[in-house]
Parts: C-alpha cells; sequence; structure tokens
C-alpha cells in the first residue's frame, strides 16, 4: 500500500484548537440553523426516518454524483436502512422514488459540512449511524460488514478500508490503518465515508466551517472525541470507493 497520508511536525489536537478558535464565533448560529433545519425537514416529511441504521448523505451541487451515491446507498445488502439526503442549500436534482429514502434542501447554504451531517442525524432515529459523501460510493456489502462486529458488542465504532479512484475507473492506493488514539494525535487515518457508528446522544459533528485545505477535518474531530469513550474498531476490508478529483480532501495529501 503506498501511504496517502498527511503527517505533521506537531500534535493534530493543537491544529484543531487554532482552528477552532478562529471559526467560535460562527457556533451560536450554526447551533440555530442545525436545529431549525432539522424541525424543518421533519415537518415536511411529517415522519422521521426510522431504522436499525441510518445514512446520512450531505450534499452540494454535485447531481450526478450523488445519483451514484444514494444508489450504492440503497442497494446495500442490509435493508433496515433508511437514507437521508441533506442538500446544503443548492437545490436537489430528482432522486429515485423510494420508500427508504428521504431528502431535504437546506433554507440557505450554511458551508460547514459538520452541521449538514447533523440535520440528518437529528431528524432521524436509529440503533446505528452510517455516513456517505455525495461524490463516493460503498460496495453493496459496507453496511453488513461493519455492522457485524458493532452487533455482536465488540465495537461502539467501526471504520472500514477505503480503495482510492481516478475519475477513470482506474486504482491507486488502499488506505487501511489498524485504530491507534496515540497515532491519531499526529495523523489522521479515518474517513467519514468509512464509518458506521452506535448512535448516542454524543454523536454530531463539529460545527466549524472547513475551507478547502483546512486540517483537521470533522471526520478526525468525531472518531478522535468519541474514542475517548468508545471501543473503535479498524476492520481491513475495502467496502468504500473513493473519488479523488480537485474538491476531494485526500487530493492534496502527498504535495
Amino acid at each position: 500500500m503506498r501511504s496517502a497520508l498527511r503527517s505533521w511536525p506537531g500534535k493534530i489536537p493543537t491544529y484543531w484548537w487554532v482552528l477552532r478558535a478562529r471559526r467560535l464565533h460562527n457556533y451560536p448560529r450554526h447551533w440555530k440553523f442545525e436545529r431549525d433545519e432539522a424541525a424543518a425537514a421533519q415537518k415536511t416529511w411529517g415522519a422521521i426516518p426510522t431504522a436499525e441504521v441510518v445514512t446520512v448523505i450531505p450534499t452540494y451541487k454535485r447531481p450526478q454524483q450523488l445519483l451514484a451515491a444514494v444508489d450504492s446507498a440503497l442497494a446495500q445488502t442490509v435493508t433496515d436502512h433508511a437514507v437521508v439526503v441533506v442538500d446544503d442549500g443548492a437545490g436537489l436534482p430528482r432522486l429515485p422514488d423510494h420508500p427508504r429514502l428521504f431528502s431535504h434542501s437546506l433554507s440557505a447554504n450554511c458551508g460547514a459540512a459538520g452541521v449538514v451531517r447533523n440535520v440528518g442525524i437529528r431528524v432521524s432515529e436509529s440503533q446505528y449511524l452510517a455516513f456517505l459523501d455525495d461524490d463516493n460510493t460503498w460496495r453493496p456489502d459496507h453496511l453488513a460488514v461493519a455492522l457485524e462486529p458493532l452487533r455482536g458488542g465488540r465495537a461502539d465504532l467501526v471504520y472500514t478500508a477505503l480503495a482510492r479512484q481516478r475519475d477513470d475507473g482506474s486504482d491507486i492506493d488502499v488506505i487501511s490503518i489498524p485504530f491507534s488514539r496515540t497515532e491519531m494525535k499526529w495523523r489522521g487515518f479515518t474517513d467519514t465515508n468509512t464509518i458506521v457508528v452506535r448512535r448516542d446522544r454524543g454523536v454530531l459533528y463539529d460545527k466549524v466551517r472547513r475551507r478547502h485545505g483546512d486540517f483537521p477535518s470533522e471526520d478526525w474531530s468525531l472518531v478522535n472525541r468519541l474514542s475517548r469513550r468508545m471501543r473503535v474498531l479498524h476492520i481491513p476490508e475495502v467496502t468504500v470507493d473513493y473519488l479523488v478529483h480537485e474538491d476531494s480532501f485526500y487530493t492534496n495529501w502527498e504535495s
């Protein structure tokens, strides 16, 4: 495996606190927006999406890629599963007419991926939560593989291996790193698309808005925080296909 991980000459938590301090003024506004939008979505649907596992897909101006992501989520072998798509104010394309698919477009663009995901979390009920970005896809057994140790009580948060691919479908490499809280202080190696977690009140993403190039990401922040009290397990099986393009987080990790 060719490493695609960015190392930093210091502990990642230091970078996180600096980033948080710079954007702290946005917290009150994002906190209220998140709750208001979750209430609006529930009112529109008239019911709360409920299943063993709920997948949240945030999206913004990627209509064709979103359709591929949604199709891969609905094609999972696990069927006690609801998919919640939350659009960050750009408008949604026509989505499949499926009883397990729910969608909501935010009243305004907030630009904070964590807030968009949190709306989907807040407006659903499930034992487990999974996350898929609008430019990536899952293999059909992703949820089945990740849920096995969760159902068996061996873990509270699971992340699988990820295959990076180019636009032409060719493979770049595979990212598969066993979990270590010590290692997380120096390197980011978890990815949102691979994570399935037992739902509780603390499973919410960071509300800090990221700009392109900001580090660390929301997935690092979530796993680092939850791993203080949750059992985290890595499954070294590729279940996620990650498309590398100019707007994807991994693209410039080797520069």
